[in-house]
């Protein structure tokens, strides 16, 4: 007998069958969702009400998808806020809203969570289901953020009425590497010397060191909290999403699929940046250093990644979102979707015919963002 339940804590579930699903992506695993919700970071008070989806049949969990109640539209990175102020104006509530996503994780990867041989009727099952929860909710409509590619179509396949709307971010892709020194000669000269003038710059006077999860010690990541919270006050004038207890559970919950770069100055952290990884793919999330000095943010955050992903025979290294200074280092532009279904039919035509629009003139920013790679001809 099939079931379908939404649950108020990932707890609910034991994590040897969420993670059966998850397998090794760092950002759908339990420990990674259990870490937000003990820490705070999501749950009461936050605006990010957990409704994890479950579909068991007997004792067996065949799909599963992170899910969460929202009641505004931060930390998503998928920018709707101009919907809501549409509906606004035309006296309708845009929140809540359901979002299945990775809370403050702009990361492309898995959302319904299939069990081998799980077939495409259980992708219609849960979207039955998810309608329904979000008409029980009075939400106005859900959303999946960052699916892979090969999940898109498979979600588009049982529900073709939702809009896809289209991203963009800037990867690094291994192309058979040996060192550094061989990605880097395939830049044009100007371009090299100028990434490697920046090495120098930031290395002088620091030595580097890579620490997996467990070898993170509780000061290390106090300190690296402080840089964590030191980040987001530059840049956005409040502390940031996550909690100091959130850093440590992770520790604790991921292991070594967890990574630190840190920068020492003797025996003083002065800069880290916290990388997750699976079997393909570096993942950057967090950065933060004592004081600003030249260059050293592209050493943290992507001139090291750079050099795991070819020591490790990486595949691909996604930086995080935004920044179009990753151009000039080697980072190419790649789509990145979410979907969308809203109830209420005028609006779920408007953006239908919005994300058609925005799609053509994501396709010309992206063919003039690759103009400006630094390789040379081939």
């Amino acid at each position: 007998m099939v079931s379908i339940r939404f649950l108020s804590a990932i707890a609910q579930v034991p994590a040897a069958h969420w993670d059966a699903l998850a397998q090794d992506h760092p950002f759908v695993r339990h420990g990674f969702l259990a870490a937000l919700e003990q820490s705070g970071a999501v749950g009461r008070g936050s605006g990010w009400q957990p409704q994890h989806l479950v579909l068991y049949e007997g004792d067996t969990l065949l799909a599963a998808m992170p899910l969460y109640l929202k009641q505004h539209s931060f930390g998503e990175y998928v920018f709707d806020q101009g919907w809501a102020q549409a509906y606004e104006r035309h006296g309708l509530s845009y929140y809540p809203k359901l979002v299945a996503a990775v809370p403050f994780t702009p990361v492309t990867g898995p959302r319904l969570m299939l069990a081998k041989g799980a077939g495409q009727e259980r992708v219609a099952e849960v979207f039955a289901a998810l309608i329904k929860h979000c008409q029980a909710l009075g939400a106005s409509s859900w959303h999946l953020l960052f699916p892979s590619p090969l999940q898109l179509a498979q979600l588009k396949d049982a529900m073709p009425d939702l809009a896809a709307r289209q991203g963009v971010q800037f990867h690094w892709h291994n192309k058979g590497y040996g060192d550094f020194s061989d990605f880097l000669a395939t830049f044009k000269a100007r371009k090299r010397k100028t990434v490697t003038k920046e090495r120098q710059q930031a290395q002088q006077g620091l030595t580097f060191k890579r620490l997996l999860g467990p070898e993170i010690s509780e000061a290390l990541w106090q300190r690296f909290y402080l840089f964590y919270r030191g980040t987001y006050l530059k840049r956005s004038g409040h502390g940031g999403y996550l909690p100091a207890s959130f850093f440590p559970l992770l520790g604790q919950a991921l292991g070594e699929q967890l990574l630190m770069v840190g920068a020492f100055a003797g025996e003083e952290l002065v800069a880290a940046s916290l990388f997750f990884k699976d079997g393909q793919c570096l993942y950057g999330r967090y950065w933060g250093c004592l004081e600003e000095r030249d260059a050293l943010h592209f050493e943290c955050c992507y001139y090291q990644g750079i050099d795991y992903c070819i020591d490790r025979g990486l595949a691909r290294f996604d930086a995080g979102a935004q920044g179009e200074h990753k151009l000039a280092r080697g980072f190419e532009p790649v789509v990145t979707w979410s979907l969308h279904w809203l109830e209420e039919p005028a609006f779920a035509e408007a953006v239908a015919h919005f994300v058609q629009e925005e799609a053509q003139m994501l396709a010309q920013y992206r063919k003039e963002a690759a103009q400006r790679l630094p390789f040379h001809a081939i």
